[in-house]
Parts: C-alpha cells; structure tokens; sequence
C-alpha cells in the first residue's frame, strides 16, 4: 500500500482515472533493466526513477567523455571519467532516493544478459551497436521478457516494443544481423540533443505502460519520427517467416 507521502509524491499520475492507485503499485512494484546510460539511457532512466518504479538495473561499461554533455543529460562536467552507469545511479538518486538501483559498470556478453534479463519485467535498450542488441533480443525471448527499443541520430529516430511471447515481431525480425555494417552512429553522422531526449522520454513512457497496464504499447508497431520536418509516421511490423531468433514461436 502507498503511504501519504508516495500518495502525494504521484498524485498526477494517480489522479489519471485508468491509471490511479493501482497503476502506481504497479510501477513501485516493477524492475527495469536499463542497457546503456548514453543519449537515450539517462532521460529514459531519469524518467523511471521520478515515475516510481521501484527497481532500476543500470548496465554500461563506458565511462564518461566531455562529447557525451551535450545530450546525456544524467552526467555532468565533474563525472568525466566515471563509469556511466555510476554517474547516472547518483543523478536517480537525487532525484528519487525511493527506487532501488542496482548498478552493472561492466560491458555485457550473452552469459551475463541472460542473467540480468531473467531478474526484471521489462529491458529497455538504449545501446548503440547491433551485437549487443541482438544479444539483448535472443535474452529477452528466452526469459519471455518485453524488450523496449530506440534508435536516433542526426533528427530522426524510431522506437518499437518487441515481445513474441505475447504476440508480434522480435527485434531480429526487423534487423538481420548481416545489416549492421551499414548503420548510422552518432558518432559518424551526428545527433542533436533534443532528438535523443525525446525517444529517451517515448521509452521510458512504453515501459510505464507495460508496467502498468496502462495505455496500448507499441508492439507490432514502429514509431519513426524526423524532428526536422515533425513526420511522424506508424508502421506495423509482423514476425518475419523462419526469423531464427522467434520463428520456433
């Protein structure tokens, strides 16, 4: 049961009528595993954290550089040099001492992931290479577990949950791996800030529905937005025939 203080803490989201109470619960009750606390992983995070979830597994190995500034809004000047899922655990914790972090400052490989996967809800992928994405998606299916996944670079991006244990595509069905040669990175091709604070912020928002209950969640759908000229477009998504990462669903 919530106390006054988290009564009040929530009190918008609780006054949503199909949200209310139990929605909360529901999201003091939740465990998220965060891949990545770069562009799209620290306001994903920092949302999840103020919204009440109760448990937070923050996973990246890299460690703060002054180029991330301009658009990972958890670090600041003083955490250059500090691992990222460390710089970002402090930030939540100042903004919510309430929900629980656990913090992964190592790189992942597939033992691992399997692992953490099997410990949460929902995995929201905020990485930036195909291998781990992919290792996130054999993960995620095994464990029966709703992967949230963005990308964005220069000003556009595209979001998606994918989940086949309850119906609909995996992320392997959209991507083959022979593809990632050919990927854009921010790094190359360039990112404006606000363009990865608003796939960041539509994650975290996919995750709160899941957790909750509340709203329709974007599986078997692709959100593809250019911020330059605001197209805003839905696509659906089905499974891909003899996918070899679902297809045995």
């Amino acid at each position: 049961m919530l106390s006054d203080t988290q009564l009040l803490r929530y009190n918008r989201q609780i006054l949503i009528n199909d949200f209310d109470v139990d929605g909360q619960e529901k999201l003091r009750a939740g465990r998220v595993l965060v891949v990545g606390l770069g562009g799209l992983g620290c306001p994903a995070a920092m949302y999840l954290a103020v919204a009440g979830v109760g448990q937070l597994l923050l996973a990246d190995g890299d460690v703060v550089e002054l180029s991330n500034l301009q658009r990972q809004i958890a670090h600041t000047d003083a955490d250059i040099g500090e691992n990222k899922a460390r710089s970002a655990a402090a930030t939540l914790k100042l903004l919510n001492s309430e929900t629980a972090i656990d913090v992964i400052d190592e790189h992942l490989d597939a033992a691992t992931l399997s692992a953490l996967v099997s410990r949460v809800d929902v995995v929201l992928d905020a990485t930036d290479n195909y291998p781990i994405r992919f290792a996130l998606n054999r993960a995620c299916i095994a464990a029966g577990v709703p992967l949230v996944s963005a990308a964005a670079v220069r000003s556009e991006g595209q979001l998606s949950v994918f989940d086949p244990a309850r119906g609909g595509p995996c992320y392997r069905c959209l991507y083959d791996e022979s593809g990632d040669a050919g990927a854009l990175s921010c790094s190359e091709s360039g990112v404006l800030a606000p363009v990865v604070g608003t796939f960041g912020t539509l994650q975290a928002m996919e995750v709160l529905k899941l957790l909750s209950g509340y709203g329709e969640p974007l599986r078997g759908r692709l959100l593809v937005m250019d911020l330059r000229s605001m197209d805003i477009r839905t696509l659906t998504l089905a499974p891909r025939p003899g996918c070899p990462d679902c297809g045995q669903r």
